[in-house]
């Protein structure tokens, strides 16, 4: 199995239980590793063979950037459910991080595994 990556995909939302996170955007940053056969795109050297992560981070942003979950939990588990489901992609794991959430931590966030992992 080979793995495609975003890293650091930042985007603004709505988010959080709090009435005052309600009235207000806060970036939360994505990582985004999905499972794929790279082999046959290396092979061929084309476009179309290969996932599209370009394609993939547009739609996530497209997403994010709509969304009003109150738990991080929610929002990663529906944009993994996304990643699998409109891109056929097997497995992902996905990390959100809703940084300076908790006073005194950098990082606050959670990391979601989805679909099955195949050597």
């Amino acid at each position: 199995m080979d793995i495609i990556f975003l890293h650091d995909l930042r985007i603004e939302t709505t988010i959080g239980i709090y009435e005052w996170e309600r009235r207000i955007r806060q970036t939360v940053t994505l990582d985004v590793e999905m499972a794929s056969d790279a082999a046959h795109a290396a092979a061929s050297d084309r476009i179309e063979d290969a996932l599209d992560y370009k394609a993939i981070a547009k739609r996530i942003i497209e997403f994010v950037s709509s969304s009003e979950f109150q738990l991080v939990e929610t929002l990663a588990d529906r944009v993994a459910a996304l990643v699998r489901e409109e891109f056929a992609v097997p497995w992902v794991r996905l990390r959100l991080n809703k940084k300076y959430a908790i006073r005194g931590a950098t990082d606050v966030g959670v990391l979601v595994e989805r679909g099955e992992r195949t050597a």
